[in-house]
Order: C-alpha cells, then structure tokens, then sequence
C-alpha cells in the first residue's frame, strides 16, 4: 500500500495516506503508533527554508538554485523577490511530487494544486507543503529570457530515512 502512494495523484495522496494510517492502526497498533507519531504531518512544526528570486542588483538567478528535501517532512518555502522586476517560481514536476498544504501572500491562503508561483518586485509568498515521491526535479523562470541568462535550478527530493 505504502507503494501505492508514488503513484497517486495529488488529490488522492492525502485519502490514501489516511488510508494507509489506518490499515497500520488495525493490522499492527504497535507499528503504527511509532509511524502514528511522524506521520501526524499538520502538528510537524514545518523546516523553513528562504530562496530569493532575483536580488536586489537585478541579477537573473534563484538564491540558492539548489534545495534538497525528504520526504515526509513538512516544509515552508519562503519565497522573496528583491529585485525590481516580477519572477516566476515554475516547477510543475516538483510540484506533482508533494501535497500543497498552502501557499499565503498577501493575506490571501490559496489551496490545492500549485505548480508555478509570480512574485511581483517586493514581494514575499509561503509555499507549505510535505514532499511525497523522491526524484530530481527542473525550477526555472517562466518569463522569456530569464532562464537562458541564469534563472533556473535544481529541487530534489530523497526518500525518508525513517524506518518504522
């Protein structure tokens, strides 16, 4: 069953990893009780990690244009853009490998299915989500021009190390 959620769609991931706790809960209480514990995904205080998108230079770049994940951990993406003009956080594989719990700017909560964030100049978003299925996945900048002069990167997910 644990197979069973690399392969599902976002939308159902959620349904089949409460399904999942539940098999663990009737099959073997003392196994998921500990799988219980980390797996209790909205209480995970989330890892918060900052990229800047641009600087204040005006530099085409994603700082840093490297990020490593793992699965089952929850995390705050904390998106910044500095510079003068708008960006484009694009990264709709990774996106398709994680379940959005929510992104927030500007006082609005947007939920669902999100693959790609614009940030205007000054501004700032939250990306809160839990990496399902490990990989290696493309970030660049939408906007033309901006990925050929440098604005792209690398996210990669790892399999969780936790062995229940």
């Amino acid at each position: 069953m644990l197979q069973n959620l690399r392969h599902c769609s976002l939308q159902l991931c959620l349904s089949r990893l409460i399904g999942l706790l539940m098999w663990l809960a009737i099959s073997a209480p003392s196994k998921a009780a500990t799988f219980n514990a980390g797996a209790d995904l909205l209480r995970q205080p989330p890892i918060e990690i900052n990229v800047s998108l641009g600087n204040a230079a005006n530099e085409l770049k994603f700082f840093p244009d490297a990020l490593q994940f793992t699965a089952g951990k929850r995390y705050k993406l904390i998106l910044t853009n500095p510079s003068s003009s708008k960006h484009y956080f694009t990264a709709k594989d990774f996106a398709d490998s994680i379940w959005s719990q929510k992104v927030e700017a500007g006082g609005v909560e947007v939920k669902g299915t999100i693959s790609e964030l614009e940030l205007k100049p000054g501004t700032t978003a939250e990306w809160v989500f839990v990496p399902i299925k490990s990989g290696t996945y493309e970030l660049h900048c939408s906007i033309p021009g901006h990925a050929e002069a440098g604005m792209v990167g690398k996210l990669g997910i790892s399999a969780s190390t936790k062995v229940a």
